[in-house]
Order: C-alpha cells, then sequence, then structure tokens
C-alpha cells in the first residue's frame, strides 16, 4: 500500500485528503504542520509527500529543504500561491511538482500518480561522460567537480541523462518536461528554467554563460561535449 504524507493547517483540507485517498486504498498520516512533518519523516519513510507551503511554524520551503537533506522522497507543494516566485522557491528546494489551491481532486490524484511513478523510475543506461574536471556517471548517480563530489537531486540527475543521451543534439522543450515529468507538464517551461539555473550552478564553471548545458531560445535545450 501506497503511503502519502498530508501536511497542511487546515483541518478541512486533511480530512477531504485523508477521506479521498484512502478510498483510493492509499495509506495517510497527516500533520497540521511543518515540526510534526518532519517528526513523521524521522520515524516513517513515506513513499510521497503533499505539502502546504502555508504552516504555521516551520515555513513549507523550509520543509522541503530538511527533508531533502536526507531523503529523494518525491514531494508535491499544495498552496494559495500563485505568483509565479513561490513557485520557482518551491521548486528550486527540491519540490517535484506544484499545485495551486483550490485544486481538483482528480488533478491531484494525477499528479500524485506521475511523482510516484518519477520516484520510481528505474536508472538510467550506464552513461559516463568526462569533459576536463568535470565526470558525469549516470548509472551510478555521482557527479564529480574538480575532484569534489557534487549532490544532484534525483529531478535534476532525470534532466541530466535525458540531456546526455542526446549528447549534442537539440532536446525540446516539450520532449524533456514530458520525459522527466510526464506528458501532463509539457506546458510547464519554469520547470526547466528553474532546474537548469540550478544544474549549471552546481556543474558549470561559469553559470552565466553555460558551455555544457546550453539554452536554445524559444526551443530547448543540449548538453554539449
Amino acid at each position: 500500500m501506497t503511503f502519502v504524507l498530508a501536511v497542511d493547517d487546515d483541518p478541512g483540507i486533511l480530512r477531504t485528503l485523508r477521506i479521498n485517498l484512502r478510498a483510493r486504498d492509499y495509506e495517510v498520516e497527516t500533520a497540521g504542520d511543518g515540526r510534526s512533518a518532519l517528526q513523521i519523516m524521522t520515524e516513517r519513510d513515506p513513499d510521497v509527500v503533499l505539502l502546504d507551503l502555508g504552516l504555521p511554524d516551520v515555513g513549507g520551503v523550509a520543509v522541503i529543504r530538511r527533508i531533502r537533506a536526507t531523503s529523494s522522497v518525491p514531494i508535491v507543494v499544495l498552496s494559495a500561491r500563485h505568483e509565479s516566485d513561490d513557485k520557482v522557491e518551491a521548486l528550486d528546494a527540491g519540490a517535484d511538482d506544484y499545485v495551486t489551491k483550490p485544486f481538483g481532486m482528480e488533478e491531484l490524484l494525477a499528479r500524485l500518480r506521475a511523482a510516484l511513478r518519477r520516484g520510481g523510475t528505474a536508472p538510467a543506461p550506464a552513461e559516463r561522460v568526462t569533459i576536463g574536471d568535470l565526470v558525469l556517471d549516470v548509472d551510478d548517480g555521482t557527479a564529480t567537480k574538480n575532484g569534489a563530489e557534487v549532490h544532484l537531486t534525483p529531478t535534476e540527475w532525470r534532466i541530466v541523462a535525458a540531456l546526455l543521451r542526446r549528447r549534442g543534439r537539440l532536446v525540446r522543450q516539450s520532449e524533456l518536461l514530458r520525459e522527466v515529468w510526464g506528458p501532463a507538464y509539457e506546458r510547464e517551461t519554469h520547470y526547466l528554467r528553474v532546474y537548469l539555473a540550478q544544474i549549471r550552478r552546481k556543474l558549470e564553471d561559469d553559470p552565466a554563460r553555460p558551455a555544457y548545458f546550453v539554452t536554445e531560445p524559444g526551443l530547448g535545450y543540449r548538453f554539449v561535449g
């Protein structure tokens, strides 16, 4: 049975999630604040986390960062905040998806299933690329730059792997979104801007002038090297 941790300070939303998820054979545990959610994370290992950003104690973004320090569990943000900056901050902190309130239950369930599929994605075919002081080993899930290990999140690795497999070729935005997040995300181009910026900060010598992860404006991205 898939275990879902739902975190929200609204008891009505938690009740709705609990009823609908249990009716579909999910195991559900709920938390009304960030500290309770983090405590549950230390005691159990959820398959996916549904997380509100507007929590009364520890902010949702801080909770994401705390979870990401030790876990790659898929995180789907639920928030009434519609501003792009809030979405970018949550995705940049390590969230896998962002659903704005009010949301339809069927859409949320589809996003939940997509997050679970991504979390269970099989490792990419063996691939190791060395360019100067940068070494990317997709098979082992390791990256080193100037001899130091660089941590990439599971979503960042999926993007890197997709570009490495098409080394030198243009990968269109819709194609990359479909492969990494699923067909329902082909228009969510801001996801790519957030994650490519993070990848470049970690792997490029000059993130403002990328030499490896190159943008083709209005089209997509390519890995050069």
